[in-house]
């Protein structure tokens, strides 16, 4: 059998890309022809994945995997194809978080979340990364649903930390950690509030570091650098690293004491995996997809009540008994996202079709 996945964009250190190319190399291991086919291909990775301008339809029993996570020329494609279609639906924003902010991303959250509508009568078989995706399918009327978690190499998280970054980090601070994009549905303005909270009443030695890609518009960037300075944090209290390579990525988590975040809306949450694999306490506002990757891990709360978020985070970074019963509870999540037990998931998944 030939399977064909189809994502937008191929870029390394994208989780979706990075998942997709595992998924490839398990299928091929089963014997059958696959490739990753993208609408934009890093050229470092021209050698391990295809351009979708070069793709051809093969026959009836081929499968298609679209990865749906924004709308693109993918989408008619998808309907178009006369095979077996799978949708993996990674989850959009909704576009009312950048109302007044980006309204060219406003726009597309859009129509993404219409196109998803548009797919949802017209596959075969509908697979979400999160049991929150995965009730939006069914939601949208799609018959036959289940969860595939997106496949991280556990491998990549054993490498070398940066030395230069970790060393820097690592000065006697207490390190706050967020990963993700800085877009305002992970709120990382309730981070820099939180950090000053931690300043003015716990201690002086704070760090917040927020680590992921800026935002396209300034404005929104302006903004967070303007709150950071009224709540009284230096530049050093409030680091914004941006996109980083894996190395300092790691280096990052090795020199966190806990990962916060304040998110209200997570399609699955790649970087509480990553805590986990890394052993960094977690402390998440439980909404959208969080309580379903976490499950019983970490520390949940669902009210922003910041003084508790805060004396809570401080417990975790300083009391090494709960520190050590959350890790621990961790570690037994973790077996939830073995990328041997996704992988068989997947493979039953599709000899349902």
């Amino acid at each position: 059998m030939r399977i064909d996945q189809w994502v937008p964009a191929l870029h390394r250190g994208d989780a979706i890309g990075d998942s997709a190319r595992l998924m490839r190399d398990a299928f091929r291991s089963w014997g059958h022809a696959a490739d990753v086919w993208a609408l934009e291909l890093d050229a470092d990775l021209a050698a391990d994945g295809r351009r979708f301008a070069d793709w051809q339809p093969g026959g009836p029993e081929d499968v298609v995997i679209l990865h749906f996570a924004l709308p693109s020329p993918l989408t008619p494609a998808f309907l178009e194809h006369r095979g077996r279609r799978v949708l993996l639906h990674h989850n959009i924003t909704p576009p009312e978080y950048f109302r007044g902010w980006d309204d060219e991303l406003e726009r597309i959250c859009r129509v993404g979340r219409e196109e998803l509508g548009a797919l949802a009568a017209h596959c075969d078989l509908g697979l979400a990364d999160s049991e929150f995706n995965r009730l939006e399918l069914e939601a949208l009327g799609v018959a036959r649903t289940g969860v595939l978690p997106i496949c991280l190499d556990f491998a990549r998280y054993r490498e070398r930390p940066s030395p230069v970054l970790r060393r820097l980090l690592e000065d006697g601070r207490t390190n706050l950690l967020f990963v993700g994009r800085l877009a305002p549905n992970k709120r990382p303005e309730d981070l820099i509030r939180l950090a000053s909270y931690w300043k003015r009443f716990v201690s002086q030695d704070v760090r917040l570091l927020l680590v992921g890609k800026l935002p396209r518009r300034r404005a929104y960037f302006d903004a967070l650098q303007a709150l950071a300075y009224e709540e009284g944090l230096q530049p050093d209290e409030c680091t914004f690293l941006g996109h980083v390579p894996h190395d300092e990525l790691l280096a990052c988590y090795a020199a966190a004491r806990v990962f916060v975040s304040m998110s209200e809306h997570e399609g699955f949450g790649v970087p509480l995996v990553e805590s986990m694999l890394m052993r960094v306490p977690v402390l998440a506002y439980s909404a959208t997809a969080v309580p379903h990757t976490l499950g019983g891990a970490g520390v949940q709360f669902r009210e922003k009540r910041l003084a508790e978020v805060a004396e809570t985070a401080h417990l975790l970074a300083t009391d090494e008994t709960l520190r050590a019963a959350v890790l621990a509870g961790q570690d037994r999540r973790l077996t939830a996202f073995d990328p041997e037990r996704a992988l068989a998931s997947l493979r039953a998944q599709l000899e349902t079709l």
